[in-house]
């Protein structure tokens, strides 16, 4: 069952979810909601979300992505 409560931080448009897997090292999954800019594209976002995650996380520049998913934020 959906909770009623309403968070007090505001949510993006868009929600993603990024899986990343170095074989037989590590793999990880990322999820947040963004707000892309009117002429950003998904590739766009797609290039911003590696690049954010290897800036923090270097290994995963060489990463095989297992899933990228960028829809809009609704129901």
């Amino acid at each position: 069952m959906a909770s009623t409560t309403q968070s007090t931080a505001p949510q993006g448009t868009h929600h993603y979810v990024l899986t990343l897997d170095l074989p037989g090292r590590m793999a990880t999954t990322w999820t947040g909601t963004l707000t892309p800019g009117t002429t950003d594209t998904r590739h766009d976002i797609y290039g911003l979300l590696r690049r954010h995650i290897t800036a923090e996380i270097p290994e995963y520049s060489r990463a095989n992505v297992v899933f990228f998913a960028l829809e809009p934020n609704q129901l």
